[in-house]
């Protein structure tokens, strides 16, 4: 399957969730934009999230998010292709720029719109928007990190890298490219975009750890055999040493940030995964 046509099955959702957000907020939809790697490139149709950006004009209402709700369900109740994936991040200029609450658009996904949005209807307000500083997209990388990465389930398939191959080439390349992304995000304030992030990261970093992140970034096109062994010998050898590496690098940060009860909630995370 060629590049574009992977691309136009995820165009495809976006064009749907955008009809749908036309036709519930009228002329309250200041602007839509594809992010993530639908906007900036890289996209895989085995494993990219569908990345929606929407932005609603000032003040939220209370039942916005109710009315996103609906929206994200009707586009993948729909069934097309890929609509399962489809990941709305949303707000208005006053809840992106910091000065009122409501939404859902974290430091990471507004530093994309700022940087790598694509503008599919409406009017372009990026330059409007002030770009996160990178104490908050660590804090909200260490955030994100404690809550889908160091779950059980999760602490479970590091340990067992077996069982995170059986789980399929978007779990997998999630678990290995997630820990990649974030740290090169902490070291250059910018976008953890797939490719990006895996050449800064095997540029300061050799052995299991970096081999790992170079085949994790092969997968997301060329998904593993799981009855392939080298697969598991190579996340055995790699998957604990590029986590303990995530770990160490946010500690510090975030230490020096005084973000001390995230500091321990990774030296918890980390006992139970060694």
């Amino acid at each position: 399957m060629s590049n574009q046509t992977q691309q136009d099955k995820g165009e495809k959702v976006l064009r749907e969730a955008v009809k749908l957000a036309e036709a519930s907020w009228g002329d309250r939809l200041v602007a839509a934009y594809a992010l993530g790697s639908l906007a900036h490139g890289g996209f895989s149709v085995h494993v990219s999230d569908v990345d929606l950006g929407l932005v609603l004009s000032d003040p939220l209402a209370e039942e916005d998010t109710g009315v996103m709700d609906r929206l994200s369900n009707t586009v993948k109740a729909g069934g097309a292709p890929l609509a399962d994936r489809l990941s709305i991040f949303w707000g208005s200029l006053a809840t992106l720029s910091g000065t009122a609450p409501g939404g859902r658009f974290p430091p990471l996904d507004r530093l994309d719109l700022k940087h790598f949005g694509r503008l599919l209807v409406g009017r372009d307000i990026r330059e409007q928007l002030p770009s996160p500083a990178v104490r908050d997209l660590v804090v909200s990388g260490a955030d994100f990190a404690l809550k889908f990465l160091s779950t059980p389930e999760v602490t479970a398939e590091l340990r067992d890298p077996a069982a995170l191959v059986n789980a399929g080439v978007r779990m997998l390349t999630k678990r290995v490219l997630f820990p990649v992304r974030l740290l090169f995000t902490a070291q250059t304030g910018q976008i953890g975009r797939n490719e990006a992030a895996v050449e800064h990261f095997t540029k300061v970093e050799t052995g299991p750890a970096a081999d790992l992140a170079r085949k994790g970034f092969e997968w997301r096109d060329e998904p593993p055999d799981p009855s392939d062994r080298t697969v598991v010998e190579i996340l055995e050898r790699g998957l604990l040493p590029l986590y303990r590496l995530f770990l160490e690098d946010y500690g510090v940060r975030l230490r020096a940030y005084g973000e001390l009860n995230l500091v321990q909630a990774l030296q918890e995370w980390r006992q139970r995964v060694e």
